[in-house]
């Protein structure tokens, strides 16, 4: 690199450092982030170990004192506070004489399973229901002096070859995605304010001026933004490595931790992808002709890496999909919390993909450059 580049890079970091709001502004994901994964995973936690008591309307709850108190010691009970979830669970009137009859007795729920807030609590009722259903038909059977089992056609039983690792994984894996993302959001700033804010100030034509190449420029203003990219990343790791250290894992029977393996796995995978999201940025900022134009358009841009994020953390793209930039080294990232083979094939094909459209971005950025249109945002 030659000492040109690397003044120019010092420029541009000298720049940006001056403006600490806008150097914060880039870095309050990286921070954040992994604070808000935890609060959510605390909240998961606390749900999935301990849920809350639910209230509802039960209605002729006199005629079923059995069905009453078996919902009670599932944390289901009448309730007329206004804690009452909007579920109405409605006894019919011989709804005990044919329970002494052995009939079906009918019990109808009435609830808005559109409410996304109810969907929880109607599955939960639903699935209690069902299980004094089924508690309730063997006891006849056994009246009858029928053996229950006879109503087993076949008897599963599950074997789970999930290891601590891999179940952690499944965890981890979503949060992985967030640590990704850290590289788009950290050097978004400065991406913006080196293109579109600099042309506005007038500085790059003056730039344009000196004895440099527009490649030299080129490679230094996308050195600066990967650089601040890769610092975010590294920051979320850093505070994802104590932050995660305070959840209750524990309680869902496996342990998570960001180890040293892991944050070196992640630097490495995550050094092409910032070196794509900042050519993408400048390229994107150098073809908007404002400030608040490129801010717009990176917003938009920044879905597409998003989307693949979430297709690799989720497994729910085609498998064609895992090969391309981003969706690819995240899916190896959680092949690696798993604690199984690293698919390398895959991972050096999205990681030469990812490098080629970063090439790809510099060139148009190096011929942009020569062109009045794109210098004087005319």
């Amino acid at each position: 690199m030659s000492n040109k580049i690397i003044s120019m890079i010092r420029k541009e970091l000298i720049d940006a450092a001056r403006d600490k709001r806008s150097v914060m502004a880039g870095l309050y994901y990286a921070v954040g982030a992994p604070l808000l994964m935890c609060g959510m995973f605390f909240l998961l936690i606390g749900q999935l170990t301990s849920p809350e008591d639910l209230n509802i309307e039960i209605d002729n709850a006199k005629g079923a004192p059995d069905l009453v108190k078996f919902l009670s010691s599932r944390g289901i009970s009448q309730g007329d506070g206004e804690d009452t979830k909007d579920i109405q669970l409605v006894i019919s009137d011989d709804y005990a004489a044919n329970m002494a009859k052995g009939l079906s007795a009918e019990v109808t729920v009435i609830a808005d399973a559109s409410d996304e807030k109810l969907q929880i609590s109607i599955r939960r009722l639903e699935k209690s229901l069902q299980e004094y259903s089924g508690e309730m038909g063997s006891l006849r059977l056994i009246a009858r002096g029928i053996d229950p089992r006879v109503m087993q056609a076949i008897k599963l039983n599950v074997e789970d070859k999930a290891t601590p690792d891999s179940k952690a994984g499944m965890i981890l894996g979503l949060a992985t995605m967030t640590m990704i993302y850290a590289v788009f959001i950290s050097g978004m700033n400065l991406a913006i304010d080196t293109s579109a804010g600099e042309r506005e100030r007038n500085s790059l034509a003056l730039l344009l001026s000196h004895p440099v190449s527009t490649w030299e420029i080129v490679i230094a203003k996308i050195t600066a933004v990967t650089i601040f990219a890769m610092v975010g990343l590294v920051l979320t790791l850093i505070v994802s490595k104590f932050a995660y250290a305070f959840v209750p894992w524990q309680e869902l029977g496996f342990a998570v931790s960001v180890n040293t393996n892991f944050m070196l796995m992640m630097l490495i995978v995550g050094a092409p992808v910032a070196i794509m999201a900042a050519c993408l940025q400048l390229f994107v900022s150098f073809m908007a002709k404002s400030f608040k134009e490129a801010q717009s358009y990176i917003t938009i841009v920044l879905m597409v890496p998003m989307m693949l994020a979430m297709a690799a953390s989720y497994n729910i793209a085609p498998e064609t999909i895992q090969w391309l930039p981003v969706s690819g080294q995240l899916q190896a990232l959680i092949e690696f919390i798993k604690g199984r083979e690293i698919p390398m094939m895959q991972l050096t094909v999205s990681s030469a993909a990812t490098l080629a459209i970063a090439l790809g971005l510099a060139i148009g950025m190096q011929k942009s450059l020569k062109s009045e249109k794109i210098v004087f945002g005319l």
